[in-house]
Formats: C-alpha cells, sequence, structure tokens
C-alpha cells in the first residue's frame, strides 16, 4: 500500500489535489481519535501547532513525521512539491516554540531548522521513510526545508 501512495505522491496532478484533501482527512483522523491514531498507514502523521508568522495566531498543520530516539521527530516542508515553502515552516523560523500532537500525547517542542551537516545525516533517513522527497525537491527546484522538533518538557 505505501508503494501505491509513493506513486500517487509523484504524479502531476497530486500537487493539485492532495492540500485540499489530505489535511483535511488528517485533521478529521486527528479530530475523532483525540490524536491517538494517525493516519499511519504509509508515514506518521503528527499535529503541529504554531504561531502565525504574520497574524500572530494558533496555526495547525499535519505533517508526516519521523520519529527519532530520544522523542524528537524531523518533519519536512516539501508542500506536495509546489514551488514555495509551506507557511508553517515561516512560521517555524519566526516563532521555533511550538507544540506537537502525536498518537494521543500533546506537548510543546523547540524547532531547530536542520543545515549543512546535520541536515546531509538526517536527508537518507527521511528518504528511506518518504522517498517522495526526493522528486518533491526536483519538481519544487528548492531545497526542502528539515526540522528537528524536540519536546521541551
Amino acid at each position: 500500500m505505501k508503494a501505491f501512495f509513493q506513486w500517487l505522491s509523484a504524479t502531476s496532478w497530486f500537487p493539485k489535489v492532495a492540500p485540499v484533501v489530505v489535511p483535511r482527512m488528517d485533521r478529521l483522523v486527528h479530530r475523532l481519535t483525540r490524536g491517538r491514531l494517525a493516519s499511519d498507514v504509509v508515514t506518521p502523521v503528527l499535529m503541529l501547532v504554531t504561531t502565525g508568522a504574520k497574524s500572530g495566531e494558533q496555526r495547525s498543520s499535519p505533517l508526516a513525521c519521523l520519529p527519532e530516539q530520544g522523542g524528537s521527530m524531523l518533519v519536512v516542508g516539501s508542500n506536495y512539491g509546489r514551488p514555495q515553502h509551506p507557511s508553517w515552516t515561516g512560521n517555524l523560523l519566526k516563532t521555533p516554540e511550538a507544540a506537537v500532537s502525536f498518537r494521543g500525547a500533546t506537548f510543546p517542542v523547540l524547532a531547530t531548522l536542520l543545515e549543512g551537516e546535520a541536515r546531509a545525516a538526517a536527508w537518507p533517513e527521511l528518504l528511506a521513510m518518504w522517498p517522495v522527497y526526493d522528486h518533491y525537491t526536483r519538481v519544487s527546484g528548492r531545497e526542502l526545508r528539515v526540522f528537528r522538533l524536540t519536546p521541551t518538557r
């Protein structure tokens, strides 16, 4: 099933449809299960709550994540391969303090943009989880932002 979704995610029409359908589906599953069940069929999913860079209001974004040893998680600003960075990445750049809801637990995190060697070390692990990130990099024409979300509790 994962191979099917990887193929689907690399189609030319997916970036037009996915930003409307996928987050709504993930938010619905999160709300109905209180975050205990995410659409982990393809990848683990968390709900990230950031502070809007312009509005200052709370913004929630369902995101694929890669849990790491020690409790931190990696997230990628792929934006389904579209040319612009997703707004949640700009929110984290301005205000790195955020909150995560993951598998029934909600906790504060500190976001760190991975650059240089740290990003290079994380990238193969992210590609192992979701190889489509390479495709998204090519079609978007930009380096996808990678953040480490570290629990602060």
